[in-house]
């Protein structure tokens, strides 16, 4: 390949195909275009910092509290025994790798989620289309654009058909450019008079085309101007920014009782170096350190469920918002319906009828399907595009129609005027010795713009009873549920003319009824939100009948529908109450839409949008959840959304609010054993220096209880699965706060559980004539145990452990496994007993010990019993 240049503008379309050795038919071969991934990179404007384990261990240890922590093991090291500061720095070594590894494993599951949402791009290679990762596209591949199309490279145009392009990210020029693949530029022209290039980072707003690629990652001119730009970091979700303030407060709670316990104790009479060492392991416990690792850990964890659920999270609030959603705002095509649209009737010379039946005036309707359509034809007659164009080619096929030959007959295409939202139709100029417009879209919109009908092969003046049989035909067609789109042509003598010339003055041809299905579980789907307290919302641009009718079936509550004409009639602040009420709106715009969330959003209520247009954009972005169309959504709807369906179906949406949800319950139950467990330590320490006695555990003990604590509250609850209820509750309002009074309630029980059973334990022990060690070891056991019991129970708020499954929770199961198994060494082995400071226990002391953490905790469940009992 010859050197690269950056006047691509000003060489003509074969010159730049030769400098860039490629094809314009063919594309460029696989393996070719490997050599040249590996020559220029991958296309990105940033190198990404591979991920590793250690790098995640060096900046895990460089953390405040980290260093705090290795800080109490090194002043503990010297005022304690040689074998407690092993056996702490072992403790700590094992406690930074299991941090480090839930960090790790949270980060990689995030960084799995960025690959999957990354964009795509389509190509011709090896004489095919295909669709790769924008991340692989190479100097000399064949880019094909499409509307709605964020480009990916720098490329230079060679056949583009009404196409424009938004460049105002990189010059400013708020008005879209209008592209010219023909044209040549003089060598020293602007960036924004560049009208033969596309540039990465510029949107495709109109239109159609294909492009030698000839930049791409940082030798694009996005690149030259991110070229002392970093990597934005990850912006932390408000859950995260949570918990770090949580965080910051603990940590001056946990120095306070650190210091005022052994403060206390010396006062009262307890040896100062025993008292400065339970300081010092108590701050070593009760210090927060993995908090935010625990949030981190659930939210990556519940964004990676949702990946395999087919719903992208792009960003982790998204995880967290997705949970609280009151309301749906659904589009119909292709969410709530399959999406296979197929030609089930047709509207020719005044009359209805099937595909089947031999209408020879047919056979021009379904060569203007083929005309008036930009689907990519593969091999094979796969096409790739939009269904309802690809229904239309099916269509023509069936009844014999050739593809290519019809393309031949009505000339070379010369211009395109890509479908808009408000026009709501798209028109093709084609032209050969003759000149032909070929029209499709909404019946009403293209009515209006006719002034003839095709009869029986005539062009005929149409007349007001014409227009009333058609109107009469698209409401018996939309009654049945079938989507209509109407076509229109006229011959026209010069291929140079505007959209306004060619959309009037046309003659109307047909109709086609399609018929798009609803998908199955859908209607479900539908009751499980209802049940859930969710409302659903259709949004279409279709005709109220036949978004009637699908409503209806998937059961939206259709009783009354609004148009988009009788929403411009609507203001601002009556839309407010009109949205509390109406669940169908049909025949709307993107602008409609953007009115009717800000409407809801009014209101109070937490609202998530599909989409998948250019157009949807601001509604997606201006809703508290995006969500894009993966199979159909263009790039910038995506990027606008804050996650993305990768199968398009709406019972997806509702599998993310149950995942949603499960991942709040989770937090919830993650930091409420947290923070029960903490706050029962520091109350078990409390007590006892308050009246007197010896300390209930040795301070190597506490540093043991550490390891089990934190080990369980980042990874046991982050796999918890949902309660049986999860969808039977209404919206989580995100107003409330995260530790309300509910929360501190809980939190506050949790720990008396543990403080009573521990205490009660120790006392006993003590009060029957039990050494110190032998007191202490009863206590630690009954911790050890108790802990276990009161994570086991706070799996669950309301669902019975039998109902739950006491083995669902594979993770919970091994923590508890090992806890109880390293509790039986620690009072079993001589060497163990030692460095811990533990002793033997008989039959009684273990049974005292068992009861007392049961008892304590398993109440609980008899409550769960008495709730679930009185709800059945």
């Amino acid at each position: 390949m010859k050197e690269i240049t950056n006047n691509w503008h000003s060489i003509s379309i074969k010159e730049a195909a030769e400098s860039l050795e490629t094809d314009l038919s063919k594309g460029l071969d696989s393996k070719e275009a490997g050599s040249r991934l590996q020559k220029f990179g991958l296309n990105k404007l940033v190198e990404e910092k591979k991920l590793t384990f250690l790098s995640v261990a060096f900046r895990e240890i460089r953390e405040p509290m980290i260093l705090l922590l290795l800080v109490v093991g090194a002043v503990y090291s010297f005022w304690g025994e040689l074998r407690d500061a092993i056996t702490i720095f072992a403790i700590i070594t094992v406690l930074v790798f299991v941090e480090v590894f839930t960090e790790f494993r949270a980060k990689k599951a995030i960084n799995a989620l960025k690959k999957l949402t990354e964009p795509n791009a389509i190509v011709i290679r090896d004489s095919d289309y295909k669709e790769i990762p924008a991340a692989e596209l190479v100097p000399g591949d064949i880019l094909v654009l499409k509307v709605g199309q964020r480009i990916p490279a720098d490329a230079r145009l060679f056949e583009c058909y009404g196409l424009a392009a938004d460049e105002s990210s990189l010059t400013g020029e708020s008005v879209p450019v209008e592209k010219d693949a023909n044209a040549l530029l003089p060598e020293k022209a602007q960036l924004f008079e560049r009208k033969n290039m596309v540039f990465s980072g510029s949107v495709i707003t109109k239109g159609r085309g294909k492009a030698i690629v000839a930049g791409t990652g940082m030798k694009t001119e996005l690149g030259h101007i991110a070229g002392m730009v970093y990597e934005a970091k990850i912006e932390k979700t408000p859950l995260q920014k949570l918990m770090r303030e949580l965080t910051k407060w603990m940590v001056w709670v946990a120095l306070f009782f650190s210091i005022l316990i052994p403060l206390i104790g010396i006062l009262r009479g307890h040896p100062v170096k025993e008292m400065v060492l339970t300081g010092l392991a108590l701050s070593f416990a009760v210090i927060p350190e993995e908090l935010p690792i625990v949030i981190t850990m659930v939210l990556a964890l519940g964004a990676f469920a949702l990946s395999k659920k087919n719903a992208l999270v792009k960003k982790l609030d998204a995880a967290e918002t997705v949970g609280s959603v009151a309301v749906i705002c659904s589009d119909k095509t292709g969410t709530l319906t399959e999406n296979k649209m197929q030609v089930s009737k047709i509207f020719i010379d005044r009359g209805i009828f099937s595909l089947n039946e031999k209408v020879k005036s047919a056979r021009f309707l379904l060569e203007s399907a083929i005309m008036c359509n930009d689907v990519l034809i593969k091999d094979s007659n796969i096409f790739v595009g939009d269904p309802t164009q690809i229904a239309g080619l099916n269509a023509a096929i069936a009844s014999g129609i050739d593809i290519s030959k019809t393309k031949e007959t009505y000339g070379r295409l010369v211009n395109e005027f890509s479908f808009d939202s408000e026009r709501k139709i798209m028109s093709s100029v084609f032209f050969n010795k003759e000149g032909y417009v070929f029209a499709a879209g909404a019946p009403e919109i293209l009515l209006g713009k006719c002034n003839n009908i095709l009869i029986l092969g005539k062009e005929k003046r149409l007349t007001p009873q014409d227009e009333e049989i058609i109107l009469k035909a698209i409401d018996k067609m939309s009654k049945d549920a079938l989507r209509v789109i109407s076509f229109a042509y006229k011959k026209i003598e010069n291929a140079k003319i505007s959209q306004k010339e060619a959309e009037s003055g046309l003659t109307f041809i047909g109709m086609l009824g399609l018929r798009d299905p609803p998908r199955e579980n859908v209607k479900e789907a539908v009751a499980e939100c209802h049940n859930a307290g969710i409302r659903v919302i259709m949004m279409t641009g279709d005709h109220a009948d036949t978004a009637k009718s699908v409503a209806q079936e998937v059961g939206i509550d259709s009783s009354k529908i609004i148009t988009g004409k009788e929403l411009d009639k609507i203001d601002d602040k009556k839309l407010i109450s009109v949205v509390r009420n109406i669940s169908v709106f049909a025949r709307i715009s993107p602008v409609h839409k953007l009115r009717i969330v800000n409407a809801l959003k009014e209101d109070g209520q937490i609202v998530a949008v599909t989409g998948d247009g250019i157009n949807d954009a601001p509604a997606l972005s201006s809703a508290h959840i995006g969500i894009a169309m993966g199979e159909t959504g263009t790039d910038v709807a995506k990027e606008a959304s804050g996650m993305i369906l990768t199968d398009d179906n709406f019972s997806t949406i509702v599998r993310a609010a149950k995942e949603g949800r499960k991942i709040f319950d989770n937090l919830k139950k993650g930091i409420r054993y947290y923070l029960s467990c903490k706050l029962a330590l520091i109350s078990i320490f409390l007590l006892p220096v308050l009246i007197g006695v010896s300390l209930p555990f040795a301070p190597i003990q506490i540093i043991l209880l550490e390891l089990f604590m934190d080990i369980t509250a980042s990874t046991g609850f982050a796999t918890e699965p949902a309660e049986f209820d999860i969808m039977n509750r209404s919206p989580r309002n995100p107003k409330e706060k995260f530790l309300n009074r509910k929360m501190i309630s809980s939190i506050a029980v949790g720990a008396a559980c543990l403080v009573g059973a521990v205490l009660f334990t120790y006392f006993w022990s003590i009060h029957f004539g039990a050494d110190v060690q032998k007191a202490q070891t009863i206590a630690f056991s009954t911790w050890i145990l108790g802990h276990i019991c009161l994570a086991i129970n706070m799996r669950s708020e309301r669902e019975l452990l039998y109902k739950l499954g006491f083995l669902s929770n594979k993770i919970i199961v091994i923590w508890s496994v090992i806890a109880v198994l390293t509790l039986i060494a620690a009072t079993n082995i001589g060497f163990l007993e030692i460095v811990l400071k533990t002793a033997s226990l008989n039959t009684y002391e273990w049974q005292l010990v068992v009861a007392a953490a049961f008892v304590s905790t398993f109440w609980m469940e008899i409550r769960k019993y008495i709730i679930y009992e009185r709800e059945q």
